[in-house]
């Protein structure tokens, strides 16, 4: 186990810095368009309409490029995508937005996330050959103190008690994105983005439609501001947030882009305070600087020294692929 996670084969552009900015803010982003939506329809609705027309964008993408002569993916990778769409969409998503519905805070909610880049570390190891840095180690659990901090305002003052079961439910969605991370790193292929985002999001409109039709909460409202929340959803959370996702887990490895997680909940607090009037607090800054130090450490680890097993390219057998 000599290889880490997260060191990329090549030096790091400033292209991949500006890529790993807007992934913070559009990550962000998806809880400022849930609260957008949560006042005018259900989860399930809201749901629905996220993926069923970026659904129709994507397919409809896909299938003129494979007109052109693109080729299509196998019935493996297409099974494969529609797994890792079920737990890092569906299944995230999905426990996300209901435990907010039960009433668990959304800074409990971003507390109880930002434990997914050590749980993906302790991880990654055993299931993928690969070992951490100590370096990352640090940065990781410096990134979760800062996470507490920002998070433990919001976590010890809930708007409504939730039952106490309900706390489990994000614990189960972040568990939900780790697994769909190891499985698509475990892929000995890599399927073109734009065809593995398209299985995601048709995967998710189908799930969520059926669960709106079973549930009567199909049929959407009228208002503007729902489709300006869906609107907000689809070009920042999805494309932005979700695409960024994989995109830089394939340039730059699984526990650097964890380790951009640790921004989250700070960034989403400055989001809440502009938009919605929400207290900027000194813990929140404090919180916010804890995350940046973190990240800095975490994400510059020293790089794998060469062995006599690495090609001309400098790169193992089991690095990361780039997408280009």
């Amino acid at each position: 186990m000599s290889k880490q996670i997260g060191i990329p084969g090549a030096p790091r552009t400033w292209s991949t810095s500006v890529l790993a900015v807007l992934f913070v803010l559009c990550w962000s982003s998806g809880f400022v368009g849930a609260k957008l939506g949560a006042a005018e329809a259900p989860v399930t609705t809201i749901l629905m309409w996220r993926f069923v027309p970026l659904a129709v964008l994507l397919l409809a993408a896909v299938l003129t490029r494979l007109g052109r002569g693109s080729p299509p993916p196998s019935g493996g990778d297409v099974t494969r995508h529609v797994l890792i769409g079920l737990l890092s969409q569906s299944g995230y998503l999905l426990t996300v937005y209901w435990a907010i519905g039960l009433g668990v805070s959304t800074g409990t909610t971003a507390l109880i996330d930002g434990v997914q880049p050590l749980v993906a570390a302790a991880l990654v190891g055993p299931l993928l050959g690969v070992a951490v840095a100590g370096r990352q180690w640090a940065g990781l659990v410096l990134g979760l103190v800062g996470a507490i901090l920002v998070s433990w305002t919001d976590a010890s003052l809930p708007a409504s008690q939730a039952p106490g079961w309900a706390y489990l439910v994000p614990f189960v969605g972040m568990l939900s994105l780790i697994a769909s991370t190891i499985l698509e790193r475990r892929a000995k292929l890599r399927t073109p983005p734009l065809q593995a985002l398209a299985i995601h999001c048709a995967t998710s409109a189908i799930v969520f439609t059926v669960l709106a039709i079973a549930t009567g909460t199909a049929t959407p409202p009228s208002s503007p501001s729902f489709w300006t929340a869906m609107v907000w959803l689809i070009l920042l959370a999805t494309f932005g947030g979700y695409g960024l996702y994989w995109f830089l887990v394939q340039r730059i490895g699984v526990t650097t882009v964890n380790s951009l997680m640790f921004f989250i909940a700070p960034v989403t607090s400055v989001w809440g305070a502009v938009m919605f009037g929400e207290p900027l607090t000194l813990v929140t800054v404090v919180g916010l600087t804890l995350a940046l130090v973190a990240a800095l450490i975490a994400g510059g680890a020293a790089r794998r020294p060469r062995t006599r097993h690495q090609g001309s390219s400098g790169r193992s057998s089991g690095a990361s692929s780039t997408w280009r």
